[in-house]
């Protein structure tokens, strides 16, 4: 079961920390401080996160620095990564931080609303992908294991394990087709549409791996695809 997404908060002020948390609070998700780049990348070595909200100016290393060590290792680089500053230099210190790997850009004083709304949507792009990686493991077991496999605690046989997860994944189909419509209707960023469509492909393969075992499709041991 998918628990409750962590969202990584980066700021060298904790007023700045506390303001955050109490926008963001209302997502009832799990909110992670880091009052520097060192002690973000010290906490993304253990856990995984939804999205990052990423102070830019920062003394020691800031949130350029930060975001490029996150980029380089293949733990972290696919994590959103929002930028948070509180001047702006123009087009040209907006650029620096796309190509440092951010999804957007958010000057201050921002509107909590927006904020919220953005980080709702990487959260709940995060909860699919949890939850299509939880349906892939478990139609892994039964591709591999040509038998009995253990789903929620108890021992299914083959028809009652491919009856439980083409139920689950049609659960997971409804809820990212609805949360695509959302992104549509509200003209999301290009980043979380792009991140939604992936997941419906992810989506897609997995589907089409489940229906080739139902029995009388004919269909020998399917390939599944990647969960990333």
């Amino acid at each position: 079961m998918v628990q409750k997404a962590k969202i990584l908060l980066v700021d060298d002020r904790p007023e700045n920390l506390l303001a955050l948390e109490a926008i963001l609070s209302a997502l009832d998700q799990t909110l992670v401080r880091a009052s520097s780049g060192e002690e973000a990348l010290k906490a993304l070595l253990t856990d995984d996160f939804a999205v990052i909200l990423l102070d830019v100016q920062m003394p020691g290393m800031d949130g350029f620095e930060t975001a490029a060590h996150i980029k380089r290792r293949e733990r972290t680089r696919d994590i959103p990564i929002i930028f948070l500053t509180a001047i702006n230099h123009g087009p040209h210190h907006t650029f620096r931080g796309y190509a440092a790997g951010a999804v957007d850009y958010i000057s201050k004083p921002f509107d909590p609303w927006v904020l919220r709304a953005k980080v709702s949507v990487f959260v709940e792009l995060y909860m699919k992908n949890c939850q299509l990686r939880e349906q892939a493991a478990l139609l892994r077991l039964q591709l591999e294991g040509g038998g009995k496999a253990v789903a929620g605690g108890e021992v299914k046989e083959p028809a009652g394990l491919l009856a439980e997860l083409s139920a689950r994944l049609a659960a997971v189909e409804e809820q990212a087709e609805a949360l695509s419509k959302q992104l549509d209707d509200e003209s999301a960023d290009a980043a979380a549409v792009a991140t939604a469509a992936h997941l419906e492909r992810k989506l897609t393969g997995l589907r089409r791996a489940l229906d080739a075992l139902e029995p009388g499709t004919g269909g020998g041991p399917a390939s599944l695809p990647s969960p990333n």
